[in-house]
């Protein structure tokens, strides 16, 4: 079988941190169950995904906001304060992808992000805009692991699913990849993936 030519990252959790507890710790300070019962109950990961899919931020919150109206002050933070989700790039993973784009590999990604977030995202950190592309789900309405977000990749860049190495943290999506025909790792560090990365001679 021939070894895989091109990259495919994820972003969330494989280049970037993202946790909304990174905000919410510091507005419920002291109160850590408080804040778990709001982000199992309120903002949810469901919730959120809504707005992966396309939703824009300001139906999402307002929405939100009547159906707990007391906690219209929270759920308005998740949105104005998003950034503060993110503390900062994943530790090894850019230097991965910057050398890898040295070599020049052909670099795409595919991630579950709202459209606006992702472009803040992109404007503080530089190593997001070295992709060839990048399928992005709150612009195309669809989110991983649906197949449709990996078979439009391939169709828009012109890819062979063989061709491509996927990573993403996440198991279902990493298992959607290989159903796609890719091959696919699930990320836990920089190291495991530099090891897998150089013994498939990507790196």
């Amino acid at each position: 079988m021939a070894s895989p030519t091109t990259v495919v990252f994820d972003i969330g959790h494989v280049l970037i941190e993202w946790d909304p507890r990174n905000l919410y710790r510091e507005i419920f300070e002291g109160y850590e169950d408080l804040m778990e019962h709001f982000l199992d109950n309120v903002c949810t990961p469901a919730w959120n995904l809504e707005q992966d899919r396309g939703r824009p931020w300001d139906e999402a919150v307002a929405l939100l906001a009547a159906e707990h109206p007391d906690c219209a002050e929270l759920i308005r933070a998740y949105h104005e304060r998003w950034e503060e989700m993110v503390p900062g790039p994943v530790a090894g993973t850019p230097d991965i992808l910057l050398e890898l784009k040295e070599r020049e590999t052909p670099l795409y990604s595919i991630t579950n992000f709202s459209a606006d977030k992702l472009a803040l995202t992109r404007k503080r950190f530089d190593f997001l805009n070295v992709f060839d592309g990048i399928v992005v789900s709150g612009e195309e309405r669809l989110v991983k692991p649906d197949p449709a977000i990996f078979e439009l990749l391939l169709e828009r860049y012109g890819l062979t699913a063989s061709d491509c190495f996927f990573i993403d943290d996440n198991a279902a999506n990493v298992e959607a990849a290989r159903d796609t025909g890719m091959v696919a790792h699930q990320f836990t560090g920089a190291e495991r993936l530099r090891r897998e990365l150089e013994g498939v001679g990507l790196l």
